[in-house]
């Protein structure tokens, strides 16, 4: 059904139909009679063999929904039934913010690629941080992470000031957190992978990391742009500061090999889909190789088809995520890797 409708689909506006399309999920799943059981018999899965516990947590499967999806946290619950092990949000800045100027979002269909530069147009942490209350109320069983970055405005010898506000306001309403220090639409934000800066970050965090008695797994999100040299620090960093893992990788701003019109490929932004799909691979397969599987990495980046996620899970993940795969295969996708898992 969904390769009928894709093309209807795509003949709009890529961020106009993404709104378009999870709105009228979050209705079907709320308000239609027996929308919910229609879901989830049609695209959940719970098969035994497909658990996993990465970093303390327990995962029903090791598939899960990249970040910016779904960056204010508004269809958890839908997206859930559509078979995900783990939903992320954001990124989730300490204040709203719009975003960039639009159209600020591209489809590369030759490429099955997209370019976004939306500039973490979001909410602001305190509506996420409600809103997620009240799913933890409901439902404790969906494994959620939380994606935290900085202000635009915000200057980079501030930056730990926003991520620490993020962190401490959604310490009690996530599984896990994630530093995203790797969007290329934030002005001066990859400088911050640099080690100096990115190590005091770090460790701030992981002081803040206990509540109760309780702490948080904390993840870093970074670019596959990164050199072999560069990727030795993050080894080094992850390693000295204690975190509990990676996620590779982010998008990327190569250009490279792609046969989409200049016009569009051109543009600025982040690009994801099937032109990364080898260099998040091979960053995932250095970092596991050079740490000798010293922390879990959750894979993501060009991920399109079952062998594709099993390609990232051999070369050292321990988890997967989708984002543009999802939008170019469909939503049984996430069944159809799942099975593959198996």
């Amino acid at each position: 059904m969904y390769r009928l409708i894709k093309p209807l689909f795509f003949k709009f506006d890529p961020e106009k139909v993404h709104y378009f399309v999870v709105q009228r999920l979050k209705w079907f799943h709320e308000h239609f009679p027996l929308g919910k059981t229609i879901i989830r018999s049609s695209f959940d899965i719970h098969v035994k063999g497909l658990e996993r516990e990465v970093f303390g947590i327990k995962f029903r499967n090791p598939v899960g929904l990249a970040a910016g999806f779904d960056k204010n946290g508004e269809y958890i619950e839908a997206l859930s039934d559509l078979g995900f092990g783990f939903i992320e949000v954001g990124t989730v800045t300490p204040l709203p913010q719009p975003g960039n100027d639009q159209p600020r979002m591209f489809r590369l269909t030759e490429d099955e690629a997209i370019i976004n530069r939306m500039g973490f147009n979001n909410k602001g942490v305190d509506t996420l941080a409600e809103r997620l209350r009240v799913l933890k109320l409901k439902d404790k069983s969906i494994v959620i992470g939380g994606n935290i970055g900085k202000n635009k405005n915000t200057p980079n010898e501030d930056a730990v000031s926003d991520y620490v506000k993020c962190f401490d306001r959604l310490f009690d309403v996530v599984d896990y957190f994630v530093v995203n220090v790797s969007s290329p639409n934030t002005p001066g934000l990859r400088a911050l992978q640099e080690k100096e800066p990115l190590t005091l970050l770090l460790k701030t965090l992981q002081e803040r990391n206990h509540k109760d008695g309780i702490s948080r797994p904390i993840l870093l999100k970074i670019a596959p742009d990164l050199t072999n040299e560069q990727l030795d620090d993050i080894v080094a960093i992850v390693m000295e500061s204690g975190i509990a893992g990676v996620i590779a990788t982010n998008t990327t701003i190569d250009r490279s090999g792609l046969t989409t019109a200049a016009t569009v490929a051109n543009e600025a932004g982040g690009l994801s889909g099937k032109p990364l799909t080898v260099r998040s691979t091979e960053v995932i397969r250095y970092l596991s190789q050079k740490s000798n599987k010293a922390f879990p990495i959750i894979g993501v980046g060009g991920i399109h088809s079952p062998q594709d996620a099993k390609d990232k899970i051999e070369a050292g993940a321990s988890l997967v995520q989708l984002y543009t795969g999802f939008i170019y295969e469909g939503p049984g996708i996430v069944k159809r890797i799942c099975k593959a898992l198996v």
